[in-house]
């Protein structure tokens, strides 16, 4: 089986999809309807079947012009890509696939997934491990929050225990969520611009086109304010905690932990399932999974930057 660049109009989306569906990493990020709603256009590295022509690994590489020439970048939303196998793929060495890149791209960025072995590297490309958090939802609720921390489960008692506890209940549209976070320094926390709410927005469409999406809320019991919100994304392999807000009341009243807990709660004792929370690079945020049972996870950033005008860079 061979590996051949594809431009992004070359590439067999139905093809492409077979791939990422069978494939042994659960990354639902590289489908192509996801790809298409983050980054529009992407290039590829894939494998091809000798007979079939079908696709039997895949590295995504979405990509676009600036003024110093094509880069790859790590589209918004989409945490992890990297090289996608099959159980029918011959070649296993992201390394392989990344030295077709050479010569295409002024800069170049991509998040790998957990399932790479990243070393050995083409020369010129740098590794910096990025880090997750993962909690295993095989086993049953008590025995999950029994490794809960001790404040949370104290502050999970003191809500229930409240005359109007805080409840967590399921919304259908993430329209008070998105503004819920704009509303709280979105745009200059996370750096997101006007036109990642609109990625987020198809993200969205997408998602709950295929019935993938899972939007919970905490509200004030007497004014029916949003205090905490959050949407997951609910695949055949796990859930991601992909997007969350909160109000500085929702934090003080513990909202976001009560999002999670439900999450956790709904789908405790499901052999495979895993629960990504999608971060767990800043300290902070990191105890705030960890208290939860969860473990690290790492996975690989890649990277090359060069200094050569892009003309001499192309390549049709």
């Amino acid at each position: 089986m061979s590996l051949r660049y594809l431009r992004h109009a070359e590439i067999n989306l139905a093809a492409w999809d077979a791939c990422v569906a069978a494939s042994q990493a659960a990354v639902p990020y590289a489908y192509s309807w996801w790809l298409g709603a983050t980054a529009k256009q992407w290039d590829a590295v894939v494998e091809l079947h000798a007979e079939t022509d079908a696709y039997t690994s895949v590295l995504p590489l979405p990509c676009k012009w600036r003024p110093w020439g094509r880069q790859v970048y790590q589209p918004a939303f989409t945490q992890q890509l990297g090289l996608l196998t099959t159980k029918e793929s011959q070649h296993r060495v992201i390394a392989d696939y990344l030295a077709m890149t050479a010569g295409r791209f002024s800069r170049f960025y991509t998040q790998a997934n957990v399932n790479n072995l990243v070393p050995p590297l083409p020369a010129d490309f740098t590794f910096t491990e990025r880090r997750t958090y993962l909690l295993d939802l095989a086993t049953d609720y008590a025995t999950l929050q029994a490794r809960y921390s001790a404040d949370y489960r104290r502050r999970l008692r003191r809500n229930l225990e409240q005359v109007r506890p805080l409840i967590v209940t399921e919304a259908v549209a993430a329209k008070e969520l998105i503004q819920l976070f704009r509303r709280h320094k979105g745009g200059e926390v996370a750096g997101l611009k006007a036109w990642h709410y609109e990625q987020l927005n198809a993200l969205m469409k997408a998602l709950q086109a295929r019935q993938l999406a899972r939007i919970v809320e905490v509200r004030q019991p007497d004014t029916d304010n949003l205090l905490a919100g959050a949407l997951f994304v609910q695949h055949q392999a796990g859930l991601i905690y992909l997007f969350a807000a909160a109000s500085p009341a929702g934090k003080q009243a513990g909202a976001p932990l009560l999002l999670l807990d439900h999450m956790i709660r709904q789908h405790a004792g499901t052999p495979g399932l895993v629960l990504d929370f999608e971060g767990g690079i800043i300290p902070s945020i990191a105890r705030f999974f960890a208290n939860f049972g969860a473990t690290p996870a790492s996975y690989a950033a890649l990277s090359y930057s060069t200094r050569q005008p892009w003309y001499l860079l192309w390549k049709p």
